[in-house]
């Protein structure tokens, strides 16, 4: 659990569903695709809702949803934590961004930026990074990569292969000092000078902070394709049963 003494400590949650998820091959978003009976997104919802160390969420939504998740999944579901629903961006970036902007006036202590298609976050999870982002003001969840990766150039030939143990899945949430974040990405949105693909690449880059790994779960998987959501079933019947 939280340590009593950072009770005061204002922490706030992003999670992003405005993604399209093209891979999943159906007209419905992955995040509103239904698992054990309810939509994908409500799960990681949950946790945040249910979190000691979360006091306010943020969500962003694709543009025309706003109404269907206030009435569907915020009021339906009674999430009291969710204070702003926001339309997203083009790119998983600009929703970051426009979620960070979302949260000037409260202007928490800490950010939670977390994927609405990852539905398995849970509290020791984010136990586990609120007290790492304490100490560093930048870490990211994930899990030691199972298997070997191979680089290769633009002709599929290999041209290394990475020690395995220096090698890290990347998940998320990735939960850093707010003020520390936003500055990244407002430096980061008046150039666009690079291809990012997580959060902790835009302060690597535009701030040259390093980032903590912290140990998320093999379980904290993304919802991609339909055969992840015959994982999700299976991860949830495990939960129900233990």
């Amino acid at each position: 659990m939280i340590e009593t003494e950072n009770k005061n400590v204002h922490s706030a949650a992003i999670v992003l569903a405005a993604g399209q998820g093209k891979r999943m091959g159906t007209k419905v978003q992955k995040q509103f695709l239904e698992v054990e009976g309810k939509p994908v997104l409500y799960y990681s919802l949950e946790a945040f809702e249910t979190s000691s160390i979360i006091d306010e969420v943020i969500l962003v939504v694709g543009n025309g949803l706003v109404d269907y998740c206030q009435k569907e999944i915020i009021d339906k579901y009674h999430f009291h934590k969710v204070k702003k629903i926001v339309i997203g961006g083009r790119e998983r970036y600009e929703s970051v961004y426009l979620g960070l902007k979302a949260l000037m006036e409260s202007a928490p202590e800490y950010v939670f930026i977390h994927d609405g298609a990852r539905p398995f976050v849970d509290n020791d999870m984010l136990t586990r990074a609120y007290h790492e982002v304490i100490k560093t003001n930048a870490c990211v969840v994930g899990m030691p990569s199972k298997d070997t990766i191979k680089v290769v150039n633009e002709s599929g030939i290999v041209v290394e292969t990475p020690d395995r143990k220096y090698l890290w899945q990347v998940q998320t949430p990735q939960v850093f000092a707010y003020e520390l974040i936003k500055d990244a990405y407002v430096e980061f949105m008046e150039n666009e000078t690079i291809n990012v693909t997580d959060d902790a690449m835009v302060l690597e880059t535009v701030k040259g902070i390093p980032v903590k790994l912290v140990e998320g779960s093999y379980e904290n998987i993304k919802i991609t394709t339909p055969e992840d959501l015959f994982v999700a079933e299976a991860f949830l019947k495990k939960r129900r049963n233990t």
